[in-house]
C-alpha cells in the first residue's frame, strides 16, 4: 500500500482583505508537498471546487499542481478531482491541461475525474444534477479520445459536440495518465470497475467497510469491465483524516477539530446548508454548533484513549463526522494495516483541514514517514509485483472488450479551411482564391505582406 496526501485549500473565516490568508495556505501546502516528495509519499491530490467559500479555495488546481511539479521530483500529482462535465471543463481543455501537466511534471499525473454534487457549483454552470452522470461519462470519453487520437476524429453527442481536431500536446504517459473517478457510494465504485478505472473513495469509510467494496470492485472488473479509455487502472484509493503524535490525546487535540470542520463544511454545501455568498461564516457557525453537528471533541478525545480501535464515531442526530487515523504511531500503524489487509492500494491522508497548524502537520508527516510508513513501502514493491502478475489476464480480458467504435476513423477528405478560404469558395470567378495563393507565395519568398492586410 502506498500513501498520498489530500488538499482542499481550506481557508476558514475570518479573512483579511489583502489575500494573505489564501497565500499562506497555498505556501504551506507547497512546503508540505516538498516534504512529502523527499520522505516516501507517493502522491499529492488536490481538489477542484468553485464558489465553496472556506471549504475549498482550490478553483484552479492545474495551476497549483504545475507549481508543485517544479518543486518536486518524484511525487505523483493527482487531480482529486477535475470536474468532467463540459459546462465546467470542455473535454478538449481537460485534455490540453492534463497533457501539459504531464509533460512539465515528467509524466507524474493521476487524472482524477468526477461529476460534482453541490448546488453551489452545478447550478452556477447550468448543470441538471439528474443528468450529471451521463454528462461525466460523455465528456470523459471525449477527453480520453482527445488525449490519444491523432487527430481526434470528432464527436456529436447529446451534451458534447466537437469537430475533428488534433489536440496538442499529447501526454508523456501513454496512452494516457491513469484515470480515476471520485466515489462516495458503493454503486460508484461498482461503476468505476465497469469502466476499468480507479476508484477514488471520499466516503471516509473504515477498513472493515472497505473490504466488501474492494471485493466487489475486482469481481465487477473481471466480469463486466469495458474500458472507457485505452488503459485499465485497477486500483482503489481511500481518503482518511490524519494526525499523528506520540501522545494520542495530543494527536486528537491537533487534528480532530480540523477534520470535524471539513465534515461540517462539506455537509453545509452538500446536505443541510443555506449559504449566503460572501456573508455566511462557516467557521463561526461550526464553532457554535459542533457539538450537535459532527464529532464532539471531548468524546473523540475519550475514544483516542482506546488503544484497540481508532476512529470511534461520535455523531449527533442526522449528521455524521469524519473518521480517520488520528493517534499515536502504534495506533496509526494498526489502522493502516487494516486497510492494507483489505486490499486498498493507496491511502490518502488529509491533515490540512480547518485551522490545523502547519507546524503540527509537518511534525505529523515526519513522524509517520519515519516510524510507520517504511514497513508498508517495503512490502508494497513485492505486493504490487504480485498483483500485476495476478491482474494481467484480467486486464487483457477487459481491454479485449473495448469496442473498435470507441475510436471512429477520420473522414479522409476532412479539412479545415481558414475563414478567407471559406469565403473564397463562394467566389465563382476564382479571383479571391488566386489572391490568397499569391499572398501565400509572397510569404514563402519572404516578402512583407503586412500592408496587404491593412
Amino acid at each position: 500500500m502506498r500513501f498520498g496526501v489530500f488538499y482542499e485549500h481550506q481557508v476558514p473565516r475570518p479573512w483579511g482583505d489583502d489575500g494573505r490568508d489564501e497565500a499562506r495556505v497555498f505556501a504551506e501546502a507547497m512546503e508540505q508537498a516538498e516534504f512529502c516528495d523527499r520522505h516516501g509519499f507517493d502522491s499529492f491530490w488536490l481538489v477542484e471546487h468553485h464558489f465553496l467559500e472556506e471549504y475549498s479555495h482550490s478553483s484552479a488546481p492545474e495551476v497549483f499542481l504545475a507549481a508543485v511539479s517544479q518543486r518536486t521530483e518524484r511525487l505523483r500529482l493527482g487531480h482529486g478531482i477535475m470536474h468532467s462535465p463540459a459546462a465546467i471543463n470542455h473535454p478538449a481543455r481537460q485534455a490540453e491541461r492534463i497533457a501539459t501537466l504531464d509533460i512539465v511534471s515528467g509524466g507524474r499525473v493521476e487524472f482524477g475525474t468526477g461529476e460534482g454534487s453541490s448546488a453551489t457549483e452545478l447550478d452556477a454552470f447550468g448543470i441538471d444534477p439528474a443528468a450529471k452522470r451521463e454528462l461525466w461519462d460523455e465528456s470523459l470519453r471525449v477527453t480520453l479520445r482527445c488525449l490519444t487520437e491523432t487527430p481526434f476524429t470528432g464527436f456529436a453527442g447529446e451534451h458534447v459536440s466537437m469537430p475533428p481536431r488534433n489536440v496538442v500536446p499529447k501526454p508523456l504517459q501513454r496512452p494516457h495518465p491513469p484515470v480515476w473517478v471520485a466515489c462516495t457510494r458503493r454503486d460508484t465504485i461498482h461503476m468505476a470497475a465497469q469502466r476499468g478505472i480507479g476508484a477514488l473513495s471520499f466516503a471516509f469509510f473504515d477498513p472493515e467497510e472497505a473490504r466488501a467494496w474492494v471485493e466487489d470492485y475486482y469481481t465487477t472488473l473481471a466480469t463486466e469491465g469495458v474500458p472507457i479509455g485505452d488503459a485499465v487502472n485497477a486500483n482503489l484509493a481511500c481518503v482518511t483524516g490524519f494526525m499523528c503524535h506520540p501522545d494520542p490525546e495530543e494527536a486528537v487535540r491537533r487534528g480532530a477539530e480540523g477534520s470535524n470542520f471539513m465534515g461540517y463544511s462539506l455537509g453545509h454545501y452538500y446536505v443541510f446548508g443555506h449559504h449566503r455568498p460572501g456573508h455566511t461564516d462557516l467557521w463561526s457557525e461550526y464553532q457554535q454548533r459542533r457539538r450537535e453537528a459532527g464529532y464532539d471533541p471531548e468524546a473523540v478525545a475519550l475514544a483516542a484513549r482506546n488503544e484497540d480501535r481508532l476512529g470511534a464515531k461520535v455523531v449527533a442526530s442526522g449528521t455524521s463526522g469524519l473518521r480517520g487515523a488520528i493517534g499515536s504511531p502504534d495506533q496509526v500503524r494498526e489502522y493502516f494495516r487494516r486497510y492494507e489487509e483489505c486490499g486498498v492500494d493507496l491511502l490518502i491522508l488529509s491533515s490540512a483541514a480547518g485551522r490545523n497548524r502547519h507546524e503540527d502537520i509537518m511534525e505529523s508527516f515526519e513522524l509517520v514517514a519515519k516510524e510507520v510508513m517504511p514497513e508498508f513501502i517495503e512490502r508494497d514493491e513485492r505486493l504490487r509485483a504480485e498483483k500485476e502478475v495476478r491482474m494481467a489476464p484480467v486486464v487483457d480480458a477487459v481491454m479485449a472488450r473495448k469496442p473498435a467504435s470507441d475510436h471512429p476513423p477520420l473522414d479522409p477528405d476532412y479539412v479545415i479551411p481558414a475563414y478567407p478560404r471559406q469565403s473564397a469558395a463562394d467566389d465563382a470567378t476564382g479571383k479571391f482564391s488566386r489572391w490568397l495563393d499569391d499572398y501565400r507565395d509572397k510569404i514563402v519568398r519572404g516578402e512583407d505582406v503586412s500592408k496587404r492586410l491593412a
